[in-house]
């Protein structure tokens, strides 16, 4: 099994301070039976009673490389991975990638990133690791 990223406890603890139950930790699927696939979280809602139950999994990168950009490089190759195989094994889970917000603000922004992020329409969780606090959703 890999190791866990860095902020890992606090997206989880900001996951659960927003009401989201964590069902899996690490979320692992099965890929192809060559491997597995091991996602940081698998967590789920409810968002009203008359409706089934959100469910996504949630892939945190904490860029603490030499680089952002090489850091985004792997992160998005890894995103695309993983959403590759979520799709046929549990196509009803949505797949965030989470970066901690002075991440966002600084790199995500830049000339170089926005038309990638602009392509690939990642869903992204923002937080703020010294507050264990999710301060965007976009989807």
């Amino acid at each position: 099994m890999p190791a866990r990223d860095t902020d890992h406890d606090s997206v989880k603890r900001a996951l659960t301070d927003e009401v989201w139950t964590i069902t899996h930790d690490p979320y692992t699927i099965e890929a192809g039976g060559e491997g597995k696939v091991y996602f940081d979280l698998g967590a789920e809602r409810t968002i009203a009673a008359e409706r089934d139950g959100v469910r996504i999994a949630v892939e945190i990168k904490s860029f603490r490389g030499r680089s952002n950009i090489r850091d985004l490089e792997q992160a998005v190759g890894q995103y695309f991975l993983y959403l590759t195989h979520l799709r046929r094994i549990d196509p009803g889970r949505i797949l965030y990638l989470a970066v901690p917000e002075d991440v966002y603000e600084n790199t995500f922004h830049s000339a170089i990133i926005r038309p990638l992020l602009e392509d690939i329409k990642s869903p992204l969780i923002v937080f703020n690791p010294e507050v264990d606090r999710i301060v965007r959703w976009i989807r």
